[in-house]
């Protein structure tokens, strides 16, 4: 509920805190006095649209401070814990606004800077306002559907939820399917391209060293010629020998037999023959193998071509896929696996619209569930309000509940729901929404909210001069209305009416003076004897006499007896 409303150069206020109670809270003054500026300022705190015409002549800035109790809201902590503002543990939010000639705006909650967005997330849903011609929630059409789900219980609700959930996994189910197929053509060239990727590298049939040993094999090829000669070269100074020349391992020999003679003298020499026995048969095996290396080497130009091809292929491969002939190969299994990924989107749409088909089924079968308890629900709404339209001095208008059937599937069920008024007998149907009349669409609401008070969730409802138009007995009617509306909700309501302002649990009078050549309007918390005072001035004007004061004390005393 609202806890207090604090105004500082605010049109005609100079600084103002407004405290507010439970129960129905009356606001009254002359008429210019400045009633709807309270009200104006409680919809700047809550985030409406304000403009600089707001700040009071001859200062910078404005500022309205709106205070809310919302410990007993817990669909509202939840919201702000959603939108990460915090909760203050005593359980009141705080929403400022201050304005600026420059239209710049700074808005704050709980004293911590936010934009304009969050902070009207926030204030939604605290307060409901009505007044002669504002467009307020329960105007909107959703609205209806949701009220009336809500007076239909628990079963009707849960029901209205089993639909929803079904229409969003049906839309979500939709939305993959859609983008499967927006897709189709960019798919189909893409697993074209990953196909023909996959076959190519696969084709070539890589090796991962393979690169390194081609290399090492053609450079053995393109030099072939001179191995052999090096190898023979070799071979002829170990072993062969050309004229002239000792072939080293004769030489090697002949020294070894002179050592061992020397060994045999000295001893000490025995581990050098054997140094040389090991160095001559070592000597022996290189050029054996180099004599078997030289006789197969050989200049084969088709190898050699064939290698040539295949290091172009290779080549050719790593410019597409990768720099080494590794990461060609990761780039098949990696192709590979999304060619396979995607040619399986083609089964699962298929499955997609098997899924979108069955969920079509569920969703018409729970919807016609949800219609039926929907009518059961109108009929009760439509006794109730006549009811309360009678009560109300409006017993010639026809309430009914719009039920029209809808063809598309939505989260809503399978009708749009509308509130529709008849203002008099003979006269079609027709939306609340479109209503003209002032006073009758007073009524209409005030008896749709004693209806709804006891589970729409606006903990504050404000009516702003609801009784224009309205008379007599209509408008003692509306006293009452509002009065039972209140041990509900708390209720805020601007009024002219003595018969209305007489069922006040709160009463502020608000009234305007010339201060220092500046004119001010001031707020003022009647008790007792202020409010005999104000009733009298609302019966008589400006000749108040003793008769008007006895009538306005029994009026107060009426209501007190009709509250308790």
């Amino acid at each position: 509920m609202l806890h207090s409303l604090y105004i500082r150069n605010f049109a005609l206020i100079d600084d103002v805190e407004v405290n507010f109670d439970k129960g129905l809270t009356i606001i009254t003054g002359e008429t210019g006095a400045g009633k709807s500026m309270l009200i104006d300022a409680l919809q700047v705190a809550l985030g409406s649209r304000a403009s600089a015409d707001f700040i009071r002549s001859g200062r910078e800035k404005a500022s309205v401070q709106a205070t809310f109790d919302v410990s007993g809201l817990p669909w509202m902590r939840k919201r702000m814990e959603e939108l990460g503002v915090d909760c203050e543990e005593d359980g009141l939010l705080v929403l400022s606004r201050e304005l600026s000639h420059n239209g710049k705006n700074t808005c704050r909650i709980n004293g911590r800077p936010v934009n304009l967005s969050l902070y009207r997330q926030i204030g939604s849903g605290l307060v409901d306002m009505l007044g002669q011609h504002e467009q307020q929630t329960l105007l909107d059409q959703d609205r209806h559907r949701w009220l009336l789900d809500k007076l239909g219980g628990p079963e009707l609700l849960d029901q209205a939820g089993k639909v929803k959930e079904i229409y969003t996994r049906w839309r979500d189910t939709s939305s993959e399917l859609k983008d499967l197929e927006s897709n189709a053509r960019e798919l189909a060239r893409r697993m074209d391209m990953l196909s023909f990727q996959v076959q190519e590298i696969t084709k070539a049939q890589l090796a991962e060293d393979e690169e390194d040993e081609l290399i090492n094999e053609r450079r053995l090829l393109m030099n072939s010629e001179k191995i052999s000669r090096l190898a023979g070269e070799v071979y002829e100074h170990l072993y062969g020998g050309e004229i002239g020349v000792t072939p080293a391992v004769e030489a090697v020999g002949k020294a070894l037999a002179s050592l061992r003679e020397l060994a045999e003298i000295d001893s000490n020499l025995a581990g050098l023959v054997e140094m040389l026995e090991s160095a001559l048969y070592q000597m022996e095996d290189a050029a054996r193998e180099i004599s078997s290396y030289r006789d197969n080497v050989e200049y084969n130009p088709v190898r050699l071509d064939q290698i040539e091809h295949r290091l172009s292929l290779i080549k050719q491969l790593k410019y597409k896929y990768g720099t080494t002939v590794k990461e060609i190969l990761d780039y098949k299994e990696a192709a590979a696996a999304e060619l396979n990924t995607l040619s399986n989107r083609t089964e699962k749409a298929e499955e997609l619209k098997a899924a979108i088909k069955d969920l079509e089924k569920e969703w018409r079968r729970e919807a016609k569930i949800l219609t039926k308890l929907r009518q059961k629900a109108a009929r009760e709404l439509e006794e109730k309000a006549a009811n309360e339209l009678r009560y109300l001095e409006m017993g010639g208008v026809d309430f009914k509940v719009g039920l029209t059937p809808t063809e598309e599937i939505s989260a809503r069920g399978m009708e749009d729901i509308e509130f529709l008024i008849a203002p008099n007998p003979g006269e079609p149907l027709r939306p609340l929404r479109k209503i003209a009349s002032g006073g009758e669409l007073s009524r209409i609401m005030l008896a749709l909210k004693v209806l709804l008070s006891g589970v729409d969730e606006v903990p504050t409802l404000i009516f702003d001069e609801i009784d224009t138009g309205v008379g007599g007995k209509a408008l003692q009617a509306i006293g009452e209305k509002l009065a039972q509306v209140g041990r509900h909700r708390q209720v805020i309501c601007v009024t002219h009416g003595p018969q209305v302002a007489c069922f006040a649990d709160t009463h502020y009078l608000i009234s305007k003076k010339v201060v220092d050549g500046h004119t001010q309007t001031s707020v003022e918390r009647l008790d007792q004897n202020g409010r005999v005072e104000e009733l009298a001035r609302m019966l008589a004007g400006r000749e108040i006499t003793g008769v008007v004061k006895d009538h306005a004390l029994q009026m107060l005393k009426m209501s007190t007896a009709y509250k308790n």
